[in-house]
């Protein structure tokens, strides 16, 4: 099981790591803790020289590479957590599902799945048998920050990797899957019980191995209704997040285009609740419950404009999070890749100036 890191009496007071947990476990931090989601990567100038070199599943797959690119915005921008360099669907290789990350297009499924028999198919590997290089890494990525910044694994939730699994590529309106969801429900429900039980088994690992935090990704989820959700996802979901909190490890719920849903991914499970950038922090916290903590809500194309606008929003951000314990600062979705890096460092450098406590 995990150590208590908060217990530790080596902890520096004021590291990105004593924020980020002081955030998570609804403690008043010195200051807004602050990452952004996909900061490790083609934003940064060394990252993508890295990238002529290998193909992102290589680097994912070496440790020494992952860290490295773990590390970088850490160096860069001064954020207080490094979520370790990976890809979403790399549980699905130890399943017995192969598949390629395409230039442009994104996961290619190789034989996606279609019928009862591919689905029996499927093997709930061992947690230890889904990315030993990504434990590995995670190790790896502990030693070099040394307690001064959080480390969050995290894994993609069961909707959204069914929806790859089926769909073999990015879609957007995911009609094979929701039509085997709807249709075939049967189906459906043993294939979220195998995805359920090796997300569970994938995020254990991760906290028996070191991380600080867990983050769960629901990024297609927001084209479900909340009673669907309900029906076909909610159930698979609270399992994962009950599994994690008996851990002790905090755990952040996000999903994108989910202003609809935030009600019922609170009831799912997550000691932290990601906001996009759909909905005011102020109003999506109300809604979720102030005895929750909420990350986010920077639109994420602000990064493509100038830095007083960016301030400004920021600004906007933190005033509706009112200074409430339980806030950690972060963009509504990913960092878009022309994005300046400068602004990046500046950003995390102000939320902390205009945040200390």
């Amino acid at each position: 099981m995990q150590q208590d890191i908060s217990s530790l009496t080596t902890l520096p007071p004021h590291s990105g790591l004593a924020r980020f947990l002081d955030a998570c476990h609804h403690r008043q931090p010195d200051a807004t803790p602050v990452w952004f989601m996909r900061q490790a990567g083609r934003c940064l100038p060394e990252y993508r020289a890295l990238r002529q070199q290998y193909d992102m599943l290589t680097m994912v797959k070496t440790p020494e590479l992952s860290t490295e690119v773990t590390l970088m915005p850490v160096k860069t921008f001064g954020v207080d957590a490094a979520i370790i360099y990976s890809d979403i669907l790399i549980p699905l290789e130890a399943m017995g599902l192969s598949f390629e990350i395409r230039h442009e297009v994104g996961p290619i499924i190789h034989q996606p799945i279609r019928s009862q028999q591919d689905i029996e198919a499927l093997r709930v590997p061992s947690g230890a048998e889904i990315a030993p290089y990504m434990m590995q890494a995670i190790q790896m990525v502990r030693r070099e920050v040394k307690n001064k910044q959080a480390v969050i694994g995290f894994a993609g939730a069961p909707f959204t990797l069914a929806c790859y699994m089926i769909e073999g590529r990015p879609s957007r309106d995911y009609r094979n899957a929701k039509a085997l969801m709807y249709g075939q429900p049967e189906l459906w429900n043993a294939l979220m019980e195998k995805v359920t039980s090796v997300t569970i088994n994938y995020l254990l690992e991760q906290v028996q191995t070191g991380v600080d935090a867990i983050q769960l990704f629901d990024s297609w989820v927001g084209s479900l209704s909340p009673s669907v959700y309900q029906r076909f996802v909610q159930p698979y979901v609270q399992r994962i997040f009950t599994a994690v909190k008996e851990t002790g490890t905090p755990a952040i719920h996000f999903g994108t285009g989910t202003s609809a849903l935030l009600e019922a991914l609170t009831e799912a499970g997550g000691d932290i609740i990601g906001l996009d950038w759909q909905v005011e922090l102020d109003e999506g916290w109300k809604r979720v419950g102030f005895e929750h903590g909420v990350q986010g809500n920077l639109d994420p194309t602000l990064l493509l404009t100038e830095w007083p606008v960016i301030q400004k929003a920021m600004r906007d951000v933190l005033k509706r999070a009112d200074n409430r314990p339980g806030h950690i600062f972060n963009l509504g979705h990913g960092v878009p890749a022309p994005t300046n890096p400068d602004l990046l460092r500046q950003l995390a450098e102000a939320v902390h100036a205009e945040t200390q406590r």
